[in-house]
């Protein structure tokens, strides 16, 4: 049965394509979608896109950075772009360098990053951007060697020797390859000076010339949660394909009269930074202001002084941080008006958006401009480069991944009581680099990519109307009870019921009676809420009476929402230490591993599960709060 819905038209504010889609059910039960918008032609490669704009807006600025707030930008146009990345690609090619001997970039985003990695693909060399994290936060490098081993790479870049001396030094014995330094001044390394310095000869066109769209454009890595990190082998395809799909669903983005800009902190080393809003920007002729500041503590103040300087078209973000962004809207008056003012919409992605920071961000959009800014998210990972549908319509809640892409095919297949979903198309990859058996069993007989994840349709009469991520096959799991927990919706709702205290959750309780809770807890709400002094100590500040006491309202709340056993947790326990990095329970953008914590928190996992403990915090009965070890009893004043 075939069943189409929905006409390819403008909606009323001429941002996006009106979605429509084909609904296509198998006879062994599974469902095909399409999107009823076929993909139109594509870019032969990235470098082409930027050859056209240094042709056709040669002045325009491409990349700008500041290393502080109080700096004035430095910026880089499309021109100069080019004449660097030739410049540069003379170089590549001068090493030798091919897909067996890639570039690879160490350090975090930043111009000298950017031209050196469009360098490396404009003369058919892969580049693998490596997490910052593993050089500069991990201990034991293990995750910088395995990446480094996998790829014998022909050069190395980093920003600053100092910085990144200790990772050097660790994997020297791995490689041969040239370390190019931004700070360079003698010794082993080379200069990027130097490389951007090289003449530029026929070999580089003819490089250049001969990329189709097998040529691998580089090597993403998955986070190696479960062992070392994959290398998602990209190509050029994936990437041109997918941008333009992505322009047939934003339909501004082809305005001649709409300037993109992006002010983005998003690392490189992940696919949504990367592909989706560096590509964004080269293939569309914006200007990308790279963003030095985070969603974290200490950084944040950065990326609030950026956004002061530079208001973006689209603002980009995971959910902690618009999180971080409404706490400052609400403070400044001056910055929430122009933000809603001259921001077309909000893009969320890297984890669903809880319901909560939805609500208070379109309050704070319709208090202050009198309509609800748009807020759209997408779906899809490092395999599919990465989208693989976009929700490019105002949906009615939070969690909406959207419709599948042009020229992108779902198979979402019966599984239990859900519906596995799969994907093929130009934007999926060819597989893992170097790992023949990791590929073979990444995909179905069909050809369609195995993501691992859940979706449900929004609507079985209208699938125009978008489907929502229904967790992670491999993280559900069952009850006693035989029933089903949802880990991707409960630890969704759980946030919003423990805001803003609680910063992440990890949904435990594999096999038992019960589900319980271990929270990674929001440090300065936790703070205020323990009205301690500010210096006090975090494992004081969560012992508080204060901090458990609205834990355990939280949790009523959650309960309160209705549901059964699956729907809530008993317990909940306030982990003192951070995610690690080198564990794999964190990335650069904040995704929390539920598998590996949970591997890794086993000691805490069963004290949620006995009595003694007196630090859980339980769900409290209608009106009282019961934690356990001395089992007391107290009133809520509530």
């Amino acid at each position: 049965m075939l069943l189409a819905s929905g006409d390819a038209c403008d909606t009323s504010n001429n941002l996006f394509l009106k979605p429509g889609v084909t609904s296509e059910r198998q006879p062994d039960g599974s469902i095909i979608l399409r999107s009823i918008t076929p993909l139109q032609p594509f870019a032969r490669c990235v470098g082409d896109w930027l050859e056209h704009w240094a042709r056709q807006k040669p002045d325009r600025v491409f990349l700008a950075e500041r290393p502080d707030v109080e700096l004035p930008w430095t910026t880089l146009s499309y021109a100069e772009t080019l004449r660097k990345v030739r410049s540069a690609g003379a170089w590549i090619l001068a090493q030798g360098m091919s897909a067996q001997r890639p570039l690879v970039v160490l350090s975090d985003n930043s111009i000298e990053h950017a031209v050196l990695a469009l360098a490396a693909m404009h003369v058919g060399v892969p580049v693998a951007a490596v997490s910052p994290a593993y050089s500069l936060v991990s201990k034991d490098f293990e995750k910088l060697r395995s990446t480094i081993t996998l790829l014998d790479p022909g050069a190395i870049y980093v920003s600053n020797l100092d910085a990144f001396g200790s990772a050097l030094a660790a994997i020297r014995p791995l490689h041969t390859g040239t370390i190019i330094s931004g700070d360079a001044s003698g010794g082993d390394a080379t200069s990027f000076g130097d490389v951007v310095a090289t003449p530029v000869n026929a070999v580089v066109d003819e490089a250049f010339a001969a990329i189709d769209a097998d040529t691998i454009a580089k090597f993403l890595f998955t986070s190696g949660s479960t062992g070392a990190p994959k290398a998602v082998i990209n190509t050029q395809r994936m990437l041109t394909s997918s941008q333009q799909a992505k322009a047939q669903t934003w339909l501004f983005l082809d305005t001649p009269q709409t300037d993109l800009v992006i002010l983005d902190w998003l690392p490189w080393s992940h696919t949504f930074g990367a592909n989706h809003n560096f590509n964004m920007v080269l293939r569309n002729g914006g200007t990308l202001y790279i963003d030095g500041g985070k969603p974290a503590p200490g950084l944040f103040a950065t990326s609030l002084a950026n956004l002061r300087s530079v208001m973006p078209t689209v603002y980009f973000n995971v959910p902690r941080g618009f999180d971080m962004l409404i706490g400052a809207l609400r403070e400044d008056e001056a910055l929430r008006h122009r933000f809603f003012t001259e921001v077309k919409f909000v893009f969320y992605a890297g984890a669903a958006l809880p319901q909560s920071l939805w609500a208070a961000l379109e309050d704070l959009s319709i208090k202050t401009i009198g309509r609800a800014m748009p807020m759209v998210s997408a779906w899809g990972s490092t395999e599919t480069s990465p989208l693989a549908t976009d929700c490019h319509f105002q949906a009615q809640r939070s969690g909406n991944i959207g419709v599948p892409t042009p020229g992108t095919e779902l198979k979402m297949v019966p599984s239990g009581d859900k519906l596995e979903v799969r994907v093929r198309g130009p934007n999926v990859t060819p597989g893992y680099w170097k790992a023949p058996e990791l590929t073979a069993k990444a995909f179905d007989a069909e050809g369609f990519y195995l993501i691992g994840d859940a979706v449900a349709l929004a609507d079985s009469e209208r699938p125009e109307l978008g489907l929502f991520f229904d967790g992670r096959i491999a993280e559900d799991f069952k009850l006693t009870s035989g029933t089903w927990v949802n880990v991707g919706t409960l630890r969704v709702a759980g946030i919003s019921a423990l805001s803003p205290l609680v910063q992440d959750i990890v949904v435990a309780g594999h096999g038992g009676d019960e589900v319980r809770f271990l929270l990674i807890p929001n440090i300065a709400a936790c703070r205020a809420a323990s009205r301690l002094p500010d210096g006090a100590d975090i494992g004081d500040v969560l012992r508080s009476e204060g901090v458990r006491a609205a834990i355990a309202q939280g949790l009523a709340r959650l309960k309160a929402t209705g549901g059964g056993s699956s729907t809530h947790a008993t317990r909940a326990l306030l982990l003192t230490e951070p995610p690690s990095v080198d564990a794999g329970e964190i990335t650069d953008k904040g995704y929390v591993n539920q598998r590996a914590v949970l591997a890794r928190r086993a000691a805490d996992v069963a004290e949620l599960e006995g009595d003694a403990s007196s630090r859980w915090i339980g769900c409290p009965e209608a009106g009282t709060l019961v934690t356990a070890g001395t089992q007391a009893h107290r009133k809520l004043n509530t």
